[in-house]
């Protein structure tokens, strides 16, 4: 690839007219990606082309252009390229660049990669698992589905009709007897040998064809083995086949919208109110509406509904595998589009009544999902003046951050900050500590040494700071965060301490604002305390989950791992022999000698490690 910069005004003096016709005189007609930025050197868009030259022109020749487009035209100093051997590559290149650049100008989808699947396991007994992350080439993946609902739901259907294990591979080779999913018919209890390789194997099978949309042969073939069945008067056998054959046939006649034929098919819908604009994604797999997701892009308030749709497909499917087709609610000025792979993507308006049935629900649901976004900040902006006005401070506070401290009697200390932007949790910006080196149980040693790891950055200029720092606790935490701030420089941030009410109840809570000043007691209903309420609780949560985790990590390693003598082998066998962790631990000496290769010498050690 090669890169060339076009600089038409370079001249100290004021900034001529943009020089269109000197620019497009020195295009290449080869693919590629270019750049247009202003005259501080700021990129203010990043596009791609097929054929540089008549792309790049196309800006200057129209006469109507988006008001978004024009007021960026009257800012562009220069223009960079950088042609690329194929427009595949060009894709890439832009997608790349948009995310690492953020333009103004672009329309920017969050790049969410997290999109769920069902998994199958490439074990001899296949597990039937919620998967995100990364494929194993053993397994077989089934997806992408649009939300871990569907998923959940999913494989909720799937294990009551087919009864596959879910349970974790460390778990299966342990189990000495039938769990309770099994009790309750949700499992067929492949770890102790309740059913075949082969029989499991035929199930597992089943499930895939369930999953890869080919419902009425898996019907079908049910329904025959029913018959075999209840012909050879196993009637047990043919009623619990027949449980089957309803429960497919139920989640089958619960979709809204299904296909006879095994489509695989995402829907994209794209709708601009005075609120916003939204693209909704449903996917539809093996015929069956799976569900949607709403997408709301950056810089994207007064895109056309083309504009919109033709950057989120171009952004989207550079992550996500493309389906067979795409059927879209505006026609685009390109028929087929590249994805990341350079494969073409079929794109177009629906072609029959059960397509144009995907696309009127996925735009219904785009203009759901902007009313319930207008309605959410609406209220979030009503809570914060609210806020505002009970603490008595200059403005609305824009960034909230709240700190908590949660351990176990001094054990694995955690100390949890979580952020609100706008009255909005922003789970990006969550962080917790890890607190050492304090007298255990010491809640202002770790309240001291959280707020100082945190605000030592902000002090530098390294770090964002906040508008509102909110403190879990009464006057003692609220003292030490104070002590803190002032250290740094930072004493002009607003604090509150968060003193829980009588009996801890919500809604009694006093707020602690500041030595010399009174307490703030909100009224149960006040939206300020709900606003607080909820950031708080949010960082009690997230400072819980921390701890637990901590403290885990120890306990699950001092038990059996760092006991001299005990390597993987013998470790398998003492939970096979007696069923887990606790049943070690509940062991006598005695008991342990029965497991072979314990000596009475390393069953001792193995008890004094445990107790």
């Amino acid at each position: 690839m090669s890169s060339e910069s076009f600089v038409p005004n370079s001249s100290g003096k004021a900034k001529p007219p943009f020089d269109a016709k000197e620019l497009l005189a020195t295009l290449p007609e080869d693919p590629g990606v270019y750049r247009m930025l202003d005259a501080a050197g700021d990129v203010l868009y990043v596009g791609k082309a097929k054929n540089l030259r008549k792309r790049v022109s196309s800006y200057f020749q129209k006469t109507a252009q988006s008001p978004r487009i024009g007021l960026m035209l009257t800012q562009v100093d220069r223009v960079e390229i950088t042609a690329t051997r194929s427009e595949a590559e060009a894709l890439i290149l832009e997608n790349t660049l948009i995310k690492r650049l953020s333009p103004k100008y672009n329309i920017l989808f969050r790049d969410d990669k997290s999109y769920p699947y069902i998994m199958l396991s490439g074990d001899g007994y296949p597990r039937l698992a919620f998967h995100r992350g990364s494929f194993d080439k053993k397994a077989r993946y089934f997806g992408p589905y649009p939300n871990s609902i569907a998923v959940r739901e999913s494989i909720q259907l799937l294990q009551k009709t087919f009864l596959l294990r879910t349970c974790e591979n460390a778990v299966f080779n342990h189990r000495s007897r039938p769990c309770l999913l099994h009790q309750i018919r949700r499992c067929k209890a492949p770890c102790v040998g309740l059913v075949s390789k082969e029989a499991y194997a035929a199930d597992a099978r089943l499930a895939e064809l369930f999953l890869k949309g080919r419902h009425g042969e898996v019907i079908e073939g049910l329904s025959e083995a029913m018959q075999v069945a209840a012909d050879a008067l196993r009637f047990e056998e043919a009623a619990a086949l027949r449980d089957q054959v309803r429960a497919l046939q139920a989640v089958l006649h619960r979709q809204y919208v299904s296909s006879t034929g095994e489509e695989d098919v995402d829907i994209l819908a794209a709708v601009a109110a005075p609120a916003g604009f939204c693209i909704n994604l449903a996917m539809v797999r093996g015929g069956l509406h799976l569900g949607d997701r709403s997408h709301f892009p950056r810089g994207g308030a007064d895109c056309e509904p083309q504009e919109g749709l033709q950057a989120f497909i171009e952004q989207h499917y550079v992550d996500h595998p493309p389906p067979a087709r795409l059927v879209v609610s505006h026609e685009l000025s390109e028929d087929l589009l590249f994805s990341a792979a350079g494969k073409k993507i079929p794109v177009g308006l629906p072609r029959n009544e059960m397509e144009r049935a995907w696309l009127s629900m996925a735009e219904n649901n785009a203009r759901l999902a902007i009313e319930s976004r207008r309605h959410a900040a609406t209220g979030a902006r009503k809570r914060l003046e609210a806020l505002t006005s009970a603490l008595d401070l200059a403005d609305p506070p824009a960034r909230i951050e709240c700190f908590d401290i949660s351990h176990t009697q001094g054990e694995g200390t955690v100390a949890s900050c979580v952020v609100a932007v706008d009255g909005a949790m922003k789970h990006s910006e969550y962080r917790r500590f890890n607190i050492k080196d304090i007298t255990p149980g010491d809640d202002y040693a770790a309240m001291r040494q959280a707020l100082t790891r945190r605000y030592e950055r902000v002090a530098a200029g390294e770090a964002v700071a906040p508008d509102l720092i909110l403190i879990d606790g009464g006057k003692g935490q609220f003292g030490i965060a104070r002590e803190v701030l002032t250290e740094l420089g930072l004493e002009h941030i607003a604090t509150v301490g968060i003193a829980k009410g009588e009996e801890r109840k919500p809604g009694l809570e006093t707020l602690i604002v500041g030595r010399g000043k009174d307490p703030v007691i909100l009224a149960p209903d006040h939206p300020a305390l709900h606003l607080i309420q909820e950031v708080r609780d949010e960082s009690h949560r997230f400072a819980i989950m921390g701890h637990r985790a901590r403290r885990a990590k120890p306990r699950g390693r001092s038990l059996l791992e760092d006991v001299p003598g005990v390597g993987p082998a013998r470790r398998r066998k003492l939970l096979a022999h007696f069923g887990g962790l606790a049943g070690v631990a509940a062991a006598t000496i005695d008991d342990l000698c029965r497991v072979d290769g314990i000596s009475r010498t390393l069953a001792e050690t193995i008890h004094r490690e445990m107790h």
